[in-house]
């Protein structure tokens, strides 16, 4: 859904519709935050398979990873709606250019806050199971070498 947002976005923005726009910039908005949360997901997914192998059952999860894949970046966008929603609108590049039209956040701070914080949060929680995985396969092996060791003595 975001690549289908983002590519019709353009032609989407070029019926000069505020409401349109804002429906589309919305729409990409929330899809993007959406992939990013559901990566987030896949590594926590990822660290509890690798590290939390065992006695790790949690009742629904399949619906509890839905309602925070969905839900998370909906109260977001929810959020910056009820703050204002001419945060979201028509941009441009260059005015000579009809093509150049985008519908997009239109606040710099609510761009950072709610995309490149988002992402950036997302970004570190994945670096850290990254690491925590990679510590655990590390002592695993490890571990297997010296039981090799002391087997082939």
């Amino acid at each position: 859904m975001l690549n289908m947002v983002f590519l019709t976005n353009s032609w989407l923005s070029s019926f000069d519709q505020p409401g349109l726009c804002i429906t589309v910039a919305v729409l990409l908005h929330y899809f993007l935050l959406a992939a990013f949360t559901w990566m987030c997901l896949e590594s926590v997914h990822f660290y509890l398979a690798l590290v939390k192998v065992f006695n790790v059952y949690v009742p629904k999860y399949i619906l509890k990873c839905c309602i925070a894949g969905w839900g998370i970046p909906a109260i977001v966008i929810t959020i910056v709606l009820i703050i204002n929603k001419d945060f979201y609108g028509n941009g441009s590049h260059s005015e000579g250019n009809p093509f150049s039209n985008f519908c997009w956040i239109q606040e710099n701070i609510v761009f950072y806050i709610s995309v490149v914080a988002y992402v950036f949060v997302i970004f570190l929680t994945n670096t850290a199971m990254f690491i925590t995985v990679l510590l655990q396969i590390h002592s695993v092996k490890s571990r297997t070498q010296k039981g090799s060791r002391i087997w082939k003595r």
